[in-house]
């Protein structure tokens, strides 16, 4: 994606719509975006910025009403062709400061949420098994498949939660897709556009982009110490409750069982449903695993998501729903027209890897590091940062959310970070309304860096915020 780091005045005299136009129009004539480049969607540059859709719509239509970009049908927005003499030496003035990155350092350290140590992934044996899979199928694997994912795997994923997370499930009541967000927009075609979703505030920003773009209401409910807000939740009227209670996303704590046990009681009184994302249940570092919602459930009111991307690879886009009976039986009814989305050759490796008892040794193997990685980022920031920041979330996963005790804007942050070499993740992409104040936060993840990285990446930090 073209590189673009306008700086935004939120409560400026001029929309936010014309100051990100004026920005891209300052990008075009000064060159730095050439002629005939394609430009983002809307949709990517709304997460990447953390604006709405219709902010960043609303600036692409000026721009294109104004001839500085041109629609090619079924292929996006381009940069239109602009005489020589008009572009050459044109500066367009705005009241706010842009970024340059020119002379910006290379990035060396990395703080994504997102990535995971491929060091240790097991390449051999998932080699060796998707030969295996090929061989032993002769061909078969290229067909279509049960739309629902292989029973086989679906075998292996039940007996894997009823003993790790206590989910209580057969292999009938699983559906695997190709990643969480394909799973959101079957369920809610499946629960209906008509009811309202709560969404924990902040949360999943991309669970919030499926649901709004398929037109359905969302309410966004904060958070106290415990999870989602109980009061405010039973106030909202919404029916169905998206949440992330082994490890709230971003700000990582963990729903206690008495939470659990009001939320329940909320979905049951209010005949709804209750989506619990396990994204992450995997990895837990102080106490002992608290069940899944799902498992707590007797009444059938709750949805359990799981992925393997965290705690596998992400690429391999295996990710799964757990229904219960009420919804199942509707999923039959009306859903098995939409045809299984995950490769079938990943999943009948991915089940000679569970089976083979692989999935176990790599997952004790990728607990002991991720907790070793999770100590050194602790010692880092005691180390190098002390009382100048808070940790908010240090108790399991893959991230934490650094609370910096300085006045510096969000942007801010991120900036001066990335002019020592280090990139640092926002917050305010995850609240249900951008401008939400933040104070100084940033997200770190940390999965995918060395120990060695993460000492040195937590001391430029240091450096380049003046701690």
């Amino acid at each position: 994606m073209i590189e673009m780091t306008p700086i935004l005045e939120k409560n400026g005299v001029k929309p936010l719509y014309m100051q990100l136009a004026n920005y891209i129009k300052q990008e075009i004539l000064s060159g730095s975006i050439r002629c005939n480049e394609k430009l983002p969607s809307k949709r990517a540059l709304a997460n990447y910025l953390g604006l709405s859709v219709n902010t960043v719509m609303s600036a692409y239509d000026q721009l294109s009403a104004e001839g500085f970009v041109v629609s090619k049908p079924r292929q996006g927005l381009y940069v239109a062709a602009l005489e020589d003499d008009i572009a050459a030496g044109q500066v367009y003035l705005e009241p706010y400061k842009v970024k340059s990155i020119q002379n910006q350092k290379p990035i060396q350290i990395d703080f994504n949420s997102g990535k995971v140590d491929l060091e240790y992934f097991p390449y051999a044996i998932w080699r060796k098994l998707t030969i295996q899979s090929l061989y032993e199928d002769q061909g078969e694997l290229f067909y279509n498949g049960d739309r629902q994912g292989e029973l086989q795997m679906r075998e292996q994923i039940a007996k894997y939660l009823y003993a790790s997370r206590g989910v209580r499930c057969s292999a009938d009541q699983i559906i695997i897709g190709a990643g969480t967000q394909m799973l959101i927009g079957l369920l809610c075609l499946m629960i209906g556009k008509g009811h309202t979703f709560a969404l924990e505030n902040p949360g999943f920003h991309r669970t919030r982009a499926v649901l709004q773009d398929l037109g359905t209401r969302t309410i966004p409910i904060a958070l106290d110490e415990e999870g989602i807000d109980l009061k405010q939740l039973k106030n909202s009227k919404a029916s169905i409750a998206y949440v992330t209670p082994s490890h709230q996303f971003p700000f990582g704590m963990i729903m206690p069982i008495s939470r659990r046990m009001e939320l329940l009681k909320w979905a049951e009184d209010n005949n709804g449903y209750i989506i619990e994302d396990d994204y992450d249940g995997e990895y837990r570092y102080k106490g002992r695993p608290i069940p899944s919602l799902q498992g707590l459930d007797t009444k059938g009111n709750v949805i359990y998501l799981g992925t393997f991307s965290k705690s596998l690879i992400p690429s391999i886009r295996i990710s799964y729903m757990v229904l219960p009976q009420k919804l199942m039986e509707k999923y039959r009814e009306h859903f098995t027209i939409y045809k299984q989305t995950a490769s079938r050759l990943h999943q009948q490796t991915l089940y000679l890897f569970m089976k083979e008892g692989y999935w176990q040794s790599h997952l004790n193997k990728m607990r002991t590091l991720y907790r070793r990685k999770h100590a050194m980022l602790m010692s880092a920031i005691k180390k190098h940062l002390g009382d100048k920041v808070n940790v908010i979330g240090a108790n399991s996963g893959l991230h934490i959310v650094l609370n910096v005790k300085k006045k510096m804007a969000e942007e801010e942050l991120i900036r001066l970070a990335m002019n020592v070499g280090v990139k640092v993740y926002p917050l305010s992409i995850y609240y249900h309304e951008s401008d939400e104040s933040l104070d100084s936060r940033v997200l770190l993840g940390f999965g995918g860096l060395s120990e060695s990285e993460i000492d040195t990446g937590i001391r430029l930090l240091k450096e380049a915020w003046g701690l």
